[in-house]
């Protein structure tokens, strides 16, 4: 059976983008550090992470190796559609979960039915794990279906935000199993479900 894997950057206050919901990333503050000897470690772990743009500057491009299916939330999605990108993960099936959205890329899928539901149809398919990139509201509903938690933590805090996890106060304990510190101040945190 695959596995869902929550992969995502955060501030070491718990959030993935900021109080509007943009990417950090791409902010002139610089949240997320975007240079750095966490690049190259975690890129040669996880180069399915990378845009596939990405992937070809850096020669990671090839077979993927962890996931061959992304997932979000329409407001991560969107984030993309405002730079002008209908699809950043061509070399994965590219899942979008919205109630109002329309696809305008004929390579992303848009699925408006219950996303629990989705993802245990995708975990009994043959295949590669699946990735779910945010955001924190698409998380929360999918807690019960995260098997592996992966935090990238940039030294870095916003103070308010979209935090990993946005919905009701709901208790849940994941095992930490594995933790990879770099010189740039990212630490790699993995964890699994409880």
């Amino acid at each position: 059976m695959r596995k869902l894997t929550y992969f995502v950057a955060s501030t070491i206050d718990g959030f993935i983008a900021t109080p509007e919901r943009d990417d950090p990333t791409g902010h002139s503050a610089g949240f997320f550090l975007m240079e750095g000897d966490h690049f190259p470690g975690m890129f040669a772990d996880y180069p399915d992470l990378l845009p596939t743009v990405a992937q070809e500057m850096f020669g990671v491009a090839g077979p993927n190796r962890a996931f061959d299916t992304v997932v979000e939330g329409r407001v991560s999605y969107e984030g993309g559609l405002k730079a002008g990108i209908t699809n950043a993960y061509t070399h994965l099936r590219h899942i979008v979960f919205s109630t109002t959205l329309t696809s305008p890329d004929a390579t992303v899928e848009v699925v408006g039915t219950d996303p629990a539901a989705k993802i245990r149809e995708l975990k009994a398919e043959d295949g590669l794990g699946i990735w779910l990139v945010g955001g924190g509201t698409l998380a929360y509903s999918l807690r019960d279906e995260i098997d592996e938690l992966i935090v990238k933590l940039h030294p870095s805090a916003l103070g308010s935000g979209a935090p990993m996890f946005d919905g009701p106060f709901s208790p849940q304990a994941f095992t930490l199993v594995d933790l990879v510190r770099y010189e740039s101040g990212v630490v790699i945190l993995k964890y699994a479900k409880r």
